[in-house]
C-alpha cells in the first residue's frame, strides 16, 4: 500500500478537487479517519507545523514542537491527511512529510503539489487535464448553466474548440463560463492570447509550459471582462490570505476610486466571473487566482500599502476583540480570532519588519485567545519575537501586557521556572508604571502558578492583596478584565484552602455578573469550582447542573481543553449520582479530548483525588468489565456526537 501519494499537475488542473473526491469515497467505503490542511494559507514555512497540527484537531498545551505533538497524537492511528497545495512551502513540507511517515506507521499523506517531493517511496499521480470532447465540455456547459447561461445547439461545435483551446483545465474552463455573462464563446475564442506554443518532447510529468499560459490566459480573459473598478479590487483582495466578508472587503479595499458601494457591487461581479468563490457569506480567492490579483497589486505599485492597510485592519480587529472581551460579543471574537489565523499571521510579520511596537501590541492582543484556543506555541513565537524586536523606548503598558501573555503561554505548557520569572517582571513593570490592572495581571500569573504547584494559601494571600490594591487605587484605566479573572482564580483558591462557603458564595456572585455581561469564559470556570464544591459536599444532581453548564459555556468558545476539563467534572458528577455508565461515558470521551489537548488529565491539583474516587465509585456501579468497555467505545466515537450527548442528547453507543 502507497503511504505517499502526491497529485502533480499545473495550476488549475483539479488537483484538489480529485484530493476531495479521494477523501469522499475513502469516507463513503468507511475507511480511514481523514484530516485536511489547506497549506496556500501559508505565507511561508515558519506555522507549516502549526496549520497541520491544528487541522488535525489539536489543541496542544505543552512546550513540545507541534511536529512531535502531530507524531505522538498520531501514533499507531490509521489515519489519512491531505496537505493541499505544497509547492509554495516544498522543503518544509518535505521534511514534514518524512517525519510523518517514518514515526506514524499507519499513516497515510495525500499531498497536492505543482512539485514532487523526490522522496522514497513516493507514489506520484500526474494530474492530466479532462477530455476536451467529453468532460471538459460537460464542466462548462454544467457551470454556464449554473451562471444562467446556455449555449444554444449551433454553439456546440466552439464549445468543444474553446475547451480545446483552454486544453480541458477545469479552472480555466470556470473562468470561461464565468465570461459568458458577458461575451459570447466566439467572441472569447477571438480574444487576445498568449503564445501557446509547446514543444511535443516535454516530458508529461513536469509542469506543462502551454497549460501555465492556458490558465494566464483563461485569468486574462476575466480580467479584460472586469470593470476597471472589479480589477482593482481584485488586485486589493489578493492581500487577504484566509476568508473574507463584504464588511472586511470594504474596510480593506475602499479608497481611491473605490467607494465601500463600489466595493460591494464589484464583489457580486466578481463571484459573477467566478474570479471570487462565494461560500455562503464569506468569500474566497483561490490561490491561482490570488497569484494573479498579486500581480497585479505589484504592477499598481499598491502592494505596500495594502499590506499596510492589511496589517491595520487586523490590528484593529484585536482592539475591538479586546474591548468586548467580556460582553457578549466574546464567543462570535472566539470564532473571529480563530478564522483569521493566517491573516493575522501575516499581519504580525509585516509589522514586526515594519511597525515593532505595533507587532508587539498585536501579539499581545492575540495571545490571550491562542494560548486558550491551542495556539499557544504560535502566541509563545510572536510574542517572544516582539518583546525581543522592542526595547526600552516602548510603552511600558504594553510591554507588560506582553510579558504577561508570554508568562500564560508558559504557565499553560508547565514551564513554571520561566512563567514565575515572568511574572516577576510582570509584578516590577506594573509597580513602577503605578498601574492597578497591570498589578491585577502580575498577581493572575503568580497566583496561577502557585496553584498549579499545589500552592493555594499563597495564591490566595497575593490574589487578596492584588485586589485590595486595586480597590484602593485611583487609576485612570478601569481594571475590569484583569479584576474579574483575578476574582475567577480566587475561587480555585479559596476551595483549594477549604474555605467551600466562601467560595460558593463567591463563585455564585462572579456567574451572576458573567450572566448578565454576556460572558462565557469566567463564567465556565466558576461552574466548574461549583462543580467541584458539589462534588466534595457528595451533592451530585447540582454537580452534573454545573458541569453541563461549564461545558455549554466552552463549547461557545471551542476551548478544547476547557472542554476536556468539563467532561472530566461531568463523569465525576454522575459517579456521585450513581450512574456509573454514563460516568464512563464522559471519561472516554474527556480522555480523546486530552490527547488533542497533549496533556494528562489537569486542572488544580486538588481536583485529581475527586477525579481517581468517581472512577473507581463508577468501576463498583457497572464492574470493571463494563466500566472499560464503555470507556474504550466513547474514546473512538464522533466527539461532536458524544458533546451533544454530554449536553443531555441521546448516548450515540
Amino acid at each position: 500500500m502507497q503511504r505517499l501519494i502526491t497529485l502533480t499537475g499545473t495550476a488549475g488542473v483539479g488537483k484538489s478537487r480529485l484530493a476531495r473526491q479521494v477523501v469522499e469515497l475513502e469516507q463513503a467505503a468507511g475507511g480511514s479517519d481523514s484530516c485536511w490542511a489547506d497549506l496556500w494559507q501559508l505565507s511561508d514555512e515558519r506555522m507549516l507545523a502549526a496549520l497541520v497540527a491544528d487541522a488535525c484537531g489539536l489543541s496542544d498545551h505543552t512546550p513540545r514542537m507541534p511536529v512531535d505533538v502531530i507524531c505522538q497524537w498520531i501514533g499507531e492511528r490509521d489515519l489519512l491527511i491531505v496537505l493541499d497545495s505544497c509547492e509554495h512551502v516544498l522543503p518544509a513540507s518535505r521534511r514534514l512529510v518524512a517525519t510523518l511517515l517514518d514515526n506514524c506507521p499507519h499513516l497515510t499523506i495525500l499531498a497536492t503539489s505543482r512539485e514532487v517531493f523526490h522522496l522514497e517511496g513516493e507514489y506520484v499521480v500526474v494530474v492530466e487535464p479532462l477530455p476536451c470532447a467529453t468532460d471538459a465540455a460537460e464542466l462548462f456547459l454544467q457551470r454556464a448553466g449554473q451562471m444562467g447561461v446556455v449555449p444554444q445547439p449551433g454553439e456546440l461545435n466552439q464549445v468543444t474548440e474553446l475547451c480545446t483551446y483552454l486544453d480541458g483545465l477545469p479552472l480555466a474552463l470556470e473562468l470561461a463560463a464565468g465570461a459568458l455573462r458577458h461575451s459570447s464563446i466566439e467572441e472569447l475564442l477571438h480574444r487576445p492570447r498568449h503564445n501557446l506554443h509547446r514543444e511535443e518532447s516535454d516530458p508529461v510529468h513536469l509542469p506543462a509550459p502551454r497549460r501555465h499560459e492556458v490558465l494566464r490566459t483563461a485569468l486574462g480573459w476575466s480580467h479584460e471582462l472586469c470593470t476597471p473598478k472589479e480589477r482593482l479590487l481584485w488586485a486589493r483582495l489578493s492581500i487577504v490570505l484566509g476568508h473574507f466578508d463584504v464588511p472586511m472587503a470594504a474596510a480593506l479595499c475602499a479608497g481611491g476610486p473605490l467607494t465601500a458601494r463600489d466595493v460591494e457591487d464589484a464583489l457580486a461581479g466578481l463571484v459573477d466571473k467566478s474570479v471570487v468563490t462565494s461560500r455562503g457569506e464569506r468569500f474566497l480567492l483561490l490561490d491561482t487566482v490570488r497569484e494573479y490579483g498579486r500581480l497585479w497589486l505589484t504592477q499598481l505599485g499598491e502592494l505596500d500599502s495594502m499590506a499596510t492597510a492589511h496589517a491595520t485592519y487586523f490590528l484593529t480587529l484585536a482592539r475591538q476583540a479586546d474591548s468586548t472581551w467580556t460582553s457578549a460579543e466574546q464567543t462570535g471574537w472566539y470564532r473571529t480570532i480563530k478564522d483569521a489565523h493566517p491573516d493575522l499571521c501575516a499581519a504580525l510579520d509585516y509589522l514586526l519588519l515594519h511597525r515593532v511596537d505595533d507587532a508587539l501590541e498585536l501579539a499581545t492582543l492575540t495571545g490571550f485567545y491562542w494560548t486558550c484556543c491551542g495556539h499557544a506555541h504560535t502566541a509563545q513565537q510572536y510574542l517572544a519575537r516582539a518583546l525581543q524586536a522592542g526595547d526600552s523606548g516602548q510603552q511600558m503598558h504594553t510591554r507588560q501586557r506582553a510579558i504577561w501573555a508570554l508568562g500564560l503561554t508558559h504557565l499553560l505548557q508547565g514551564n513554571h521556572a520561566t512563567g514565575n520569572h515572568l511574572a516577576r517582571q510582570c509584578l516590577a513593570l506594573a509597580r513602577s508604571d503605578e498601574d492597578s490592572a497591570g498589578l491585577l495581571r502580575a498577581a493572575y500569573l503568580q497566583a496561577m502558578s502557585d496553584l498549579l504547584q499545589g500552592n493555594a494559601r499563597q495564591a490566595l494571600d497575593f490574589l487578596d492583596q492584588a485586589l485590595r490594591s486595586a480597590q484602593e487605587a485611583d487609576d485612570a484605566e478601569p481594571a475590569g478584565h484583569a479584576e474579574m479573572m483575578c476574582r475567577m482564580l480566587r475561587l480555585f483558591a479559596l476551595t483549594g484552602v477549604g474555605r467551600l462557603d466562601e467560595s460558593e458564595a463567591a463563585a455564585r456572585a462572579l456567574r451572576v455578573q458573567c450572566v448578565v455581561m454576556g460572558e462565557h469564559w469566567i463564567r465556565s470556570y466558576t461552574d466548574y469550582q461549583l462543580c467541584v464544591i458539589a462534588l466534595r459536599e457528595q451533592h451530585g444532581e447540582a454537580a452534573l447542573e454545573h458541569a453541563r453548564s461549564m461545558l455549554a459555556s466552552k463549547q461557545q468558545i471551542g476551548d478544547t481543553f476547557g472542554i476536556a476539563l468539563g467532561l472530566d467534572m461531568l463523569a465525576a458528577a454522575y459517579s456521585a449520582s450513581g450512574d456509573g455508565r454514563s460516568a464512563a461515558l464522559a471519561s472516554g470521551a474527556g480522555q480523546r479530548l486530552w490527547e488533542a489537548v497533549g496533556h494528562p488529565q489537569r486542572g488544580a491539583p486538588d481536583v485529581q483525588p475527586l477525579r481517581e474516587f468517581g472512577e473507581n465509585t463508577a468501576r463498583q456501579l457497572v464492574g470493571a468489565g463494563a466500566y472499560d468497555t464503555y470507556h474504550r467505545a466513547a474514546a473512538h466515537a464522533d466527539p461532536a456526537a458524544m458533546l451533544k450527548w454530554a449536553a443531555g442528547g441521546e448516548a450515540p453507543l
